[in-house]
């Protein structure tokens, strides 16, 4: 598999001003001591690369790059765009908490020239917002949708189904108003209880009920069906876009194409190689700011397992894998790699194969994460 330069990058911003109790990423809370001493080891990772790098789609994510003033914001992308400016026809993605993203923060992110806002929603429900311990009102989320208008941007919303408690006919009621604020994007997500996490110790200790399996799987046909009518393209598991708007920096992930990235438990895939940052927002400082490399986990991929990846990210897009084309990718004949596997996953229909292209069944994306292991 030839390799070329990666043309996206990411920016892990960790800070947010309380961690949610599903929260499972690499973030620290109300720690705005930490802040600039973040911004000077970003500055020292970014050196690393040498000379600046051109991107087609860059990203910040998090944690809540908009919990950063808007000074700290300015100095963030300033410092950013030195080391990776933008192609021509960009995508630049912010991911944001309706319950922060104000009129000064929006302006230094226009300023810059920020095209595409990722907005923390969640739910519109008061209630579930409150059980999944987040700062924002539904009320938050519409301003921040007209703001972000206002400034000319896209505008995903992030949602989550399957909470404790919660009934198909709320989930429905939600997906209508997402719906009715004509987003350009939107990502649902069944709520998952990671170890770690203090609703991992909830669902434990009996404080947190998880949702029969029936139910989940009748809310994200729900999302499908419902999103699909409204003129959503389902092109990703999780991953819905009117026509044309698909998020463009998660397309080369799927691509199996490289990426550079920096920040806690940042992880980037140059050149065959794939790398974690020390997920600890402290460590991260410490040793970057020593003079120490920020790597915590490296992995460089042989052939096989560089296909089986770009198998695995293929067949989570609705499109399927192409034979040919993964052999050009690849080197490696897909059914040589995995043909006896696509074969049982065919017969038990989560698979569908025509020939030229495999792709998940409706049935299959009810349970794909269970198909990943075996392909991998």
């Amino acid at each position: 598999m030839a390799f070329s330069r990666p043309r996206s990058a990411y920016v892990h911003v960790p800070f947010c001003i309380h961690r949610c109790g599903y929260c499972n990423f690499a973030v620290v809370a109300n720690r705005d001591d930490l802040i600039e001493p973040f911004l000077r080891a970003l500055e020292i990772e970014l050196r690393e690369l040498g000379e600046p790098q051109e991107v087609e789609t860059l990203y910040f994510g998090g944690g809540t790059p908009t919990f950063l003033s808007p000074v700290q914001l300015e100095e963030l992308c300033q410092l950013v765009l030195k080391w990776h400016p933008l192609a021509d026809g960009y995508e630049w993605t912010v991911e944001a908490n309706p319950g922060d993203l104000d009129l000064d923060r929006l302006a230094v992110l226009s300023r810059f020239g920020v095209n595409r806002l990722s907005l923390g929603a969640q739910s519109f429900r008061q209630e579930k917002l409150e059980l999944l311990e987040r700062d924002h009102r539904a009320d938050d989320i519409h301003e921040s949708m007209r703001l972000a208008r206002e400034a000319g941007m896209q505008v995903s919303l992030d949602l989550i189904f399957a909470t404790p408690g919660e009934s198909l006919e709320q989930w429905q009621t939600e997906l209508d108003e997402a719906i009715q604020l004509e987003p350009d994007h939107i990502s649902t997500y069944g709520l998952t209880f990671e170890k770690g996490t203090t609703f991992w110790g909830r669902l434990q200790g009996g404080e947190l009920t998880t949702l029969a399996e029936e139910l989940e799987r009748e809310m994200y046909l729900a999302a499908i069906d419902r999103l699909r009518a409204a003129g959503f393209e389902h092109y990703e598991v999780s991953n819905f876009a009117k026509p044309g708007q698909r998020s463009r920096h998660n397309e080369a992930y799927w691509s199996g194409d490289g990426y550079f990235a920096v920040g806690p438990g940042a992880a980037r895939y140059v050149e065959g190689v794939r790398e974690t940052n020390h997920r600890s927002t402290s460590t991260y400082l410490k040793r970057v700011l020593a003079g120490k490399s920020a790597v915590a986990e490296q992995e460089c991929l042989n052939e096989e397992q560089r296909a089986r990846e770009l198998l695995v990210f293929g067949l989570r897009r609705l499109q399927g894998v192409d034979r040919v084309e993964f052999r050009e990718r690849s080197g490696i004949d897909l059914d040589e790699l995995a043909g006896e596997k696509i074969a049982s996953f065919v017969k038990l229909k989560m698979l569908a194969d025509n020939g030229p292209v495999v792709r998940l069944t409706r049935e299959g994306l009810l349970v794909s994460d269970s198909l990943w292991p075996e392909l991998i």
